[in-house]
């Protein structure tokens, strides 16, 4: 079979996470990691800006059904079980970031180079999803 030609995808628009108590998702995404609200519907979602990304947290109940709402007419989708997602930044920021997830009761699970040198490091959101710091040059 040959397939038609199809451009590159060249980023990534939005990425999900599921979360069930979205009020604790809120202060972790919010208020510890600082990102930007972009939009929040009661008992369904929270969406935040990560640089040209977009971070979709949902309630993983609400997902299970697909839109009611005719004008977009969303499917149904969702995950169980812990997610991953990796957020890029230096090393001096890796450290930064430590000590203040340190600091508002976030431990770190661990922390290490990669064979290549790229530094990474590893914890867990309110909801269980596994979260990694790491430098580009794990990929770049």
């Amino acid at each position: 079979m040959t397939l038609p030609d199809a451009p590159p995808l060249s980023a990534l628009l939005e990425a999900a996470l599921y979360a069930e108590d979205l009020d604790l998702a809120e202060e972790f995404y919010g208020t510890t990691l600082g990102l930007p609200e972009v939009t929040r519907v009661e008992g369904r979602h929270i969406f935040y800006r990560v640089g040209q990304t977009i971070l979709l947290i949902f309630n993983p109940q609400a997902t299970q059904h697909g839109s009611s709402n005719t004008r977009l007419p969303v499917p149904a989708h969702g995950a169980t079980g812990p997610g991953h997602l990796c957020f890029a930044a230096s090393r001096d920021e890796i450290t930064q970031w430590k000590q203040r997830l340190e600091a508002t009761g976030h431990p770190t699970e661990v922390e290490f180079d990669w064979p290549n040198g790229a530094h990474s490091l590893y914890f867990r959101d309110p909801a269980g999803n596994s979260l990694e710091l790491a430098e580009p040059r794990l990929w770049f």
